[in-house]
């Protein structure tokens, strides 16, 4: 399935997001034919900021293996989950698209773990993508866990300071593939992670 990157990028900073009270969680379901759409939205509040701080690793308990992630992120997650887990379990849904940015991203790739493990008939179709993504799991992940992240990508812009936090010194790291965008453009790394320099960077792609 061929996914534009610069058109979910746009959709995914410009759809009306649905906020629970719970976290400030922010989250939106579309569905077109057989494709179930995921989008998760960028800080936009003091209570984002306070999970994105909230860096810790916690058990994810809900698996087999222990792994660990970053305690704020997995927080934010969970009040999210009830309420994507009926379109996520839909046998009339055939692939899903999940799409988050900076803080979203984050969201994403939980996400995205969690719809692979729910609906492993159509792994193959589930396609993830974090814009501008912090660091979200921590220490050695199970090698059959590194599967289910086969078809998520982190998008880095140029020198995005997000993308590298927390610092791998903390025990943090990236899973999946990284797309590395904007590789020759001159912004700092604060500047590299605004939203319309990401846009300008997917457009020359």
């Amino acid at each position: 399935m061929h996914v534009d990157l610069y058109e979910l990028f746009s959709t995914t900073i410009n759809t009306s997001y649905i906020e629970l009270e719970e976290n400030s969680a922010s989250y939106m379901t579309t569905v077109v034919d057989d494709v179930l759409y995921l989008y998760f939205e960028k800080s936009n509040g003091a209570t984002d900021w306070k999970n994105n701080l909230d860096f810790p690793a916690k058990p994810y308990h809900e698996m087999q293996d222990t792994w660990y992630v970053h305690r704020g992120f997995l927080r934010v997650f969970k009040t999210i989950k009830p309420f994507i887990a009926p379109y996520v379990a839909d046998r009339k849904i055939n692939s899903i698209v999940i799409s988050g940015y900076s803080h979203g991203a984050a969201l994403a790739l939980l996400a995205h773990e969690y719809c692979i493990f729910n609906r492993p008939d159509i792994a193959p179709n589930i396609l993830g993508y974090g814009f501008g993504c912090p660091r979200v799991l921590w220490g050695k992940l199970p090698e059959k866990l590194q599967a289910r992240f086969t078809n998520f990508t982190v998008v880095r812009n140029c020198r995005d300071i997000v993308t590298h936090l927390p610092p791998v010194l903390f025990g943090f790291h990236h899973v999946g593939n990284l797309l590395h965008i904007g590789k020759d453009a001159n912004y700092n790394s604060i500047d590299s992670h605004r939203a319309e320099n990401y846009l300008t960077s997917l457009r020359l792609l």
